[in-house]
């Protein structure tokens, strides 16, 4: 039977999918933020909420707020967007 799996392509399928996880240097981004260790994704996505939060208020300001329909996915992607240039200024390798 282990010979089969081998020849049936299964082995090497999952060598290449664990590749990744080797000790080839690369880790987890993380900060450390008053002694304990913080995923950078999550302070990527506190800022892009900041962000969306500051771009909203510069919209309603504008009088520019309504024009943007439907909002329910408008501002979902605009935190994504700012989630990312976040992630992509400063943690990218």
């Amino acid at each position: 039977m282990k010979a089969s799996i081998i020849r049936g392509g299964l082995f090497p399928l999952l060598m290449i999918c664990v590749a990744g996880c080797g000790g080839s240097g690369f880790h987890s981004p993380t900060i450390d933020v008053v002694g304990s260790y913080f995923p950078a994704w999550m302070i990527c996505m506190v800022a892009g909420l900041g962000l969306t939060l500051i771009a909203r208020l510069l919209l309603i300001w504008l009088k520019l707020a309504g024009c943007l329909r439907p909002a329910a996915i408008v501002y979902p992607c605009l935190m994504t967007v700012f989630t990312l240039a976040v992630w992509l200024a400063f943690f990218k390798n």
